[in-house]
């Protein structure tokens, strides 16, 4: 079935977005600094990587304890969540730095996060920037028939459990990356013939899919049971156990931001035009959280500053916490939402509060 095209209205008669950019910019120039990345995002680099890849290499030259190897593989997980939301992000985004080589270097990291860089430009940077929170667009929001994230998806009658079971469900994003929804995607954009920038061609995509995943379970699976004189079963449980904790984690930071009450899901006209303009659509679909906490703001690659990230994807996160006052003094200047949570775990308990009345039968609402 043919996707509806969409348009997003031109009419800003108050020109928030034109008064947004030019703030915005006169900050850069102000201060003599570059939107890309900075000394804070190459130490941060090297920490993420650290966690990630150092635990890795310990457990096939050491003969560390079974209580040990489970940590070490939790960690891993942790760090393959920083590697994705500070490096790999930003990479993928050309908000790294201002060299596109560097860029690109960084955007490949995805490969030894299970994942794939066509498929992730086109799913995150066209779908989700583009028709962030429209039913039918953003693949953000699909969540097949196990969870209902949107009043406009399909009630079934396990939802009213889903607040429940979610978070367990939550924890195979990446695993699903690796084993079948890379393969899934691919298909489906290489078929509507999307891409960011240049469509790729078919063979070498295909190609460069069906090596990085070979190359993918040489070094995670095969290579650990060569070395490491452990049950294969043990190994697995390793594999899975590091790509839960990096799925649960990604997971939750992805819907703080837009599966929550106050992120609002717009379906458009019958013409397929959007109510509002591209910039206001951001402000109203996205929600921010935690800013104020350090930890947070650090780890999470600037992505609980999620409504700067929408409005200005090519920036680096390095700079949210700076741009974030612009951005909340313009929008409440022009009278336009900017949605926070003030803690991480208000957010939280927001997000599974969502879940809960999605999980209602919506014809006993009525």
């Amino acid at each position: 079935m043919k996707k509806q095209t969409l348009s997003f209205s031109r009419t800003d008669s108050a020109n928030f977005f034109r008064t947004l950019n030019k703030r915005v910019n006169g900050y850069f120039k102000e201060n003599n600094i570059k939107r890309t990345g900075d000394w804070r995002i190459w130490l941060k680099t090297i920490v993420m990587f650290t966690m990630f890849l150092a635990p890795y290499f310990l457990l096939l030259t050491l003969n560390i304890p079974g209580w040990a190897q489970f940590l070490l593989t939790i960690v891993m997980g942790v760090g393959m969540a920083g590697v994705g939301m500070n490096v790999m992000h930003d990479g993928n985004h050309g908000a790294f730095s201002n060299k596109e080589w560097i860029n690109r270097l960084m955007g490949s990291s995805i490969y030894i996060l299970a994942g794939n860089v066509y498929n992730w430009k086109v799913q995150h940077n066209v779908l989700h920037h583009t028709y962030t929170n429209i039913h039918g667009h953003d693949e953000d929001l699909e969540a097949g028939r196990v969870l209902r994230f949107s009043k406009h998806s399909e009630w079934r009658k396990h939802h009213k459990f889903q607040h429940y079971y979610s978070v367990l469900l939550y924890g195979l994003l990446t695993i699903n990356w690796a084993i079948t929804t890379d393969w899934q995607q691919m298909r489906r954009y290489m078929k509507r013939k999307l891409s960011y920038g240049k469509f790729p061609n078919p063979v070498a995509n295909w190609s460069k899919l069906v090596i990085s995943k070979f190359l993918y379970v040489g070094m995670w699976i095969v290579l650990p049971m060569l070395i490491l004189d452990e049950a294969w079963w043990k190994i697995i449980i390793g594999f899975l156990l590091m790509h839960y904790t990096a799925g649960l984690i990604l997971s939750m930071v992805f819907q703080l931001a837009h599966v929550m009450g106050e992120a609002d899901m717009p379906l458009p006209e019958e013409n397929g035009t959007m109510k509002n303009t591209w910039a206001i659509h951001q402000l109203s679909t996205t929600v921010n959280f935690g800013t104020k906490n350090k930890v947070v703001n650090w780890f999470t690659g600037g992505l609980n500053h999620q409504v700067e990230h929408h409005i200005f994807p090519n920036i680096s996160h390095v700079h949210y916490g700076k741009i974030a006052t612009i951005v909340k003094e313009t929008a409440k200047e022009f009278n336009l939402p900017y949605n926070e949570y003030k803690t991480t775990r208000n957010a939280i308990s927001a997000h599974f509060k969502y879940l809960r009345e999605m999980g209602m039968n919506p014809a006993l609402q009525a």
